[in-house]
């Protein structure tokens, strides 16, 4: 990657619903080079999807868990179960294999209190594998971003 694909990136991360035209101004190019490296940074996996990104209190889902899981077994076996299980809960909207005392982290979005209550009891402990479940609410949030520091 050159500074030019660090500069269509860059202005990707901040907003993909600029126009290809605009793209290709703000980094110096004309619209088919452009368009071009953009397609190749597809291409190479570098830019894996471009999404809208919603406000979690607008939509219903204020409240943000962090939910350590501790697993009963180790094996390949039972944590890609878990991990297929995971990927199936529309409610853990982040998952993350971790190191410490837990063996994983999700951050969980949901209604209220008693909506993660509920999905604990139901859902979560019954997920493959599951031994712990350690819950932190977060009371807000200091910054969220989806920017890279390329």
């Amino acid at each position: 990657m050159d500074d030019i694909d660090l500069r269509l990136l860059r202005i990707l991360q901040r907003t993909a619903l600029m126009s290809i035209a605009e793209i290709a101004e703000k980094v110096g190019l004309s619209h088919t080079p452009c368009w071009r490296r953009i397609r190749r940074l597809e291409a190479a996996g570098v830019i894996t999807g471009r999404v809208t990104i919603l406000d979690p209190d607008k939509v219903g889902l204020p409240v943000s868990v962090f939910a350590n899981v501790t697993m009963v077994s180790h094996s390949k076996t039972a944590l890609t179960s878990f991990e297929r299980a995971v990927e199936r809960q529309p409610e853990i909207v982040d998952c993350y294999s971790v190191t410490g005392a837990s063996d994983y982290l999700l951050r969980i979005s949901v209604p209220d209190v008693a909506a993660y209550e509920r999905y604990l009891k139901e859902q979560l402990v019954h997920l493959p594998n599951v031994d712990q479940v350690h819950s932190s609410f977060a009371l807000r949030e200091v910054k969220h971003t989806t920017e890279l520091p390329i």
